[in-house]
């Protein structure tokens, strides 16, 4: 247990009554909740419950909406504040968005620049690290055994990679209050387990802890209490521990892969769709991808995964047209001849990717950004016309939101953005879907319809290939399985052969 001395000198929160409205439609309603020092709490919810809302009003990016009964009251060393303001400094949080915004602006620092930003509570690195600050990055590091990546550039980490940075920045700090967004999100089972191990070492700390997750694997031993919201409202808050919580996040996946659903391998005759041969690929000088032979034909559904930093990202965007191959290898697409450019193949492939959710403009409307899926671009160039319109709204009718193609992205929840991604995605009907961990961050409820859209949209006769750490999220009309080991196929058959 922590001594009175160290729960003295932490963070509490009270929140009573609170209500939270964005873009004039409420998020939040009459949620009252205390954080108080040494809990550990998990924050689950359904996509759109509200859990990031609720985080960034208590980190204080958000504000509540004005009322006589609500008010947030947070404690420190025996003063007590109305609003976080006088405190911001003292709460850490970590989500999607931090890590988007290295992508957004191409802050292409060392990892140890931004550990080390973190101690200077700074964006970007604003002067060297002294020798002391330089042994304390390495600790930080090497708690969370990311040591070895030290020297690496942020950006030509993997996702999951790039999550364990950021915590071991907001660690830097040391924080009074830690709020981890669906940290876990992307992260391979090495890393998750090494994400594990670090809170697991929490226990014994007053330091209170917040942690949002949808899956059960995620669900820390060292937990103490339990949020659950629903539709903006409080539906539980108690003491709980991790046994039972792992029943509340009790998956159903039926909509993905059972061994009596696989799909049958279609004709050998099939026109591929996308060839690499003897592939190199170079990310920021930094060789990512090795000799890698593969090919994609009509009807094939390609399942890619391997450990964080194994080059799946990197394969997808190289396929799409993001990387190029260097000399001495090559790719083929079809119907992309000398003479025709690469927005050809664009147009007619689907492709989804967590860093499209930062590279739109977070006030663009939702149907400018669907349609934006037409010409392949981020955001219209030109005004919106009537063919962008319908194709927008067919494209948002497909996957479930068509009521919100009048909102902005920045109202969107997490699963909501990435209904959006897959709208855009399909604003023009394509032959081919790249998807780079399409269902992370999802509701079990969202991942299942997702993944039932998709699985029609397959049986219809598309083709794609998904990247994903977890074998419940392979899709029911799986084909075939490429494994990336460092880079290089350690694996790739058809499940026939399997």
């Amino acid at each position: 247990m922590p001594s009175a001395r160290a729960v003295q000198s932490s963070l509490s929160v009270t929140l009573r009554r609170i209500d939270l409205d964005r873009g004039g439609r409420a998020v939040l309603r009459d949620v009252s909740w205390r954080i108080a020092p040494g809990q550990r709490w998990l924050l689950v919810g359904g996509n759109g419950a509200g859990k990031t809302q609720l985080l960034k009003l208590v980190s204080g990016a958000v504000w509540p909406k004005p009322t006589p009964r609500g008010s947030r009251r947070y404690r420190l060393r025996g003063e007590v504040f109305d609003s976080p303001a006088g405190v911001a400094d003292e709460i850490a949080y970590v989500g999607a968005e931090r890590q988007d915004r290295y992508e957004h602006y191409d802050w292409n620092f060392t990892v140890r620049e931004v550990v080390g930003t973190g101690l200077h509570r700074t964006d970007i690195p604003m002067k060297a690290l002294s020798a002391a600050e330089q042994r304390r990055v390495s600790e930080l590091l090497r708690r969370l055994a990311v040591l070895e990546l030290s020297e690496r550039r942020f950006l030509t980490l993997s996702y999951g990679e790039r999550r364990l940075v950021l915590i071991a920045r907001a660690l830097a700090s040391r924080p009074k209050l830690l709020l981890l967004d669906e940290v876990a999100n992307g992260l391979d089972a090495r890393n998750q387990a090494r994400f594990l191990a670090w809170l697991a070492t929490t226990e014994r700390s007053s330091t209170p802890w917040v942690f949002a997750t949808h899956r059960r694997a995620d669900v820390p031993e060292v937990m103490t209490h339990l949020l659950e919201l629903q539709r903006g409202r409080v539906r539980r808050s108690v003491a709980m521990r991790a046994a039972r919580a792992r029943e509340l996040l009790k998956q159903e996946t039926p909509a993905f892969l059972a061994r009596n659903t696989r799909r049958a391998i279609r004709d050998a005759r099939r026109p591929v769709l996308v060839s690499l041969r003897r592939a190199q690929v170079y990310v920021d000088d930094h060789h990512i991808l090795h000799d890698i032979d593969f090919e994609i034909a009509a009807g094939d559904c390609w399942v890619l995964h391997g450990a964080n930093g194994s080059g799946k990202s990197t394969l997808l965007r190289t396929l799409y047209g993001d990387h190029a191959v260097a000399a001495g290898g090559s790719i083929t697409r079809t119907g992309i001849l000398p003479g025709v450019p690469l927005e050809s193949f664009k147009l007619r492939t689907a492709y989804v990717a967590p860093h499209l959710q930062t590279w739109h403009a977070p006030k663009m409307p939702v149907i400018e950004a669907v349609a934006s899926g037409r010409h392949a671009s981020i955001g219209l160039n030109d005004a919106l016309t009537a063919a962008d319109r319908r194709h927008a709204e067919r494209a948002l009718r497909r996957f479930g939101v068509l009521g919100l193609r009048n909102r902005t992205l920045a109202e969107m929840s997490y699963g909501q953005a990435r209904r959006v991604l897959f709208a855009r995605a399909w604003a023009r009907e394509p032959a081919l879907a790249l998807l780079d961990e399409p269902f992370a961050g999802l509701d079990r409820a969202t991942r299942a319809d997702l993944a039932h859209r998709l699985n029609a949209w397959l049986d219809a006769g598309g083709s794609c290939v998904i990247a994903t750490h977890h074998r419940d999220e392979w899709p029911a009309h799986t084909t075939h399985v490429l494994e990336l080991d460092q880079g290089r196929a350690v694996s790739c058959h058809s499940l026939g052969d399997a």
